[in-house]
């Protein structure tokens, strides 16, 4: 089992423990996770649209300690991981698979040579844009497309091995990354606009480019990225697995849960549930094999093309 995004790690309210990866009032815990499940989870350190500079920075670094400090203290638990093979050695232990990842490439400030330190640091995948704008561009909030400066920050990532993430980024930003990017990249939490028709979504030909590609998309678990009236059910992913499916995507879908970064339906409201999804796909006729693509084959096939 693969996530390709929750926001777990910088989830803490004033009072919280510290320890937000084992808080088991979160969607997600490391306690609470289902037995006999190999799980990999990508830990989001998110930066709100407002910090900028030295701030975005200083929240970066804050969130990264974070991070490097509880995969430390519950090292019984959980191993931090930068490639498949590293994944493989955490599941062979016995252990969850964490994965560092950004959201917000507010992160850079700016700066081209934040790019290698981030790599350094063991981040993944960095989200090039929240809601609004950063120096990279800009999620839904405008339509400014890529800056000057987030095209030369596409090319940098791919120099140093860090996955582009398409969620958040406006559709201009997305045709702008297209004439940009050189590797496949990924859309760690987004669904099909066909389906609910949030900005946030992916249009149908977005999602023919990622096929064409060989990208990666993870299916987003928010209420109001599954359907319009917000009241959702399995019923409601499912109808976005198979658009995905009749666009040929059956070997690019993923997980992506958004787990402690969203509203979810209460039938995917922790990670205990999610096993009871794979029994639902089954049931409503989806093979094993494509199941299981989306559950962790292909997120695993991707991360040994692409992930160095």
């Amino acid at each position: 089992m693969i996530d390709l995004h929750c926001d777990t790690l910088t989830n803490m309210k004033a009072d919280d423990s510290p320890d937000t990866l084992d808080n088991g009032a979160k969607a997600f815990s490391l306690s609470a996770l289902p037995d006999g499940v190999h799980w990999a989870q990508c830990f989001a350190i998110f930066l709100p649209d407002e910090l900028h500079g030295q701030a975005a920075i200083d929240c970066y670094n804050r969130w990264r300690d974070s991070f490097a400090r509880q995969t430390a203290i519950f090292s019984d638990r959980i191993f931090p991981c930068r490639s498949a093979q590293e994944i493989g050695a955490a599941w062979a232990a016995g252990k969850t698979a964490g994965l560092l990842t950004v959201e917000n490439g507010s992160a850079l400030a700016g700066d081209l040579d934040r790019v290698r330190l981030l790599a350094e640091d063991g981040v993944c995948a960095v989200t090039l844009t929240w809601n609004g704008a950063n120096e990279i561009g800009s999620g839904h909030a405008t339509d400014c497309g890529l800056s000057d400066f987030g095209r030369r920050a596409v090319r940098e990532l791919e120099k140093y091995g860090v996955l582009v993430d398409v969620s958040h980024l406006n559709d201009r930003g997305f045709y702008d990354l297209l004439e940009v990017a050189e590797k496949p990249f990924l859309a760690t939490h987004s669904n099909a606009r066909s389906v609910c028709g949030h900005k946030r979504n992916l249009t149908d030909g977005m999602i023919r480019e990622l096929v064409q590609r060989g990208c990666l998309i993870g299916l987003n678990y928010h209420i109001r990225f599954l359907c319009e009236s917000g009241i959702c059910s399995l019923d409601d992913l499912y109808r976005h697995v198979m658009h995905f499916f009749e666009l040929g995507a059956a070997e690019n879908l993923a997980l992506g849960s958004d787990f402690d970064g969203a509203e979810l339906p209460d039938s995917l409201s922790c990670a205990a549930k999610v096993p009871d999804l794979y029994s639902y796909l089954l049931a409503r006729g989806i093979s094993q094999a494509d199941a299981d693509g989306i559950f962790w084959r292909n997120a695993l096939s991707f991360f040994r093309r692409n992930l160095h």
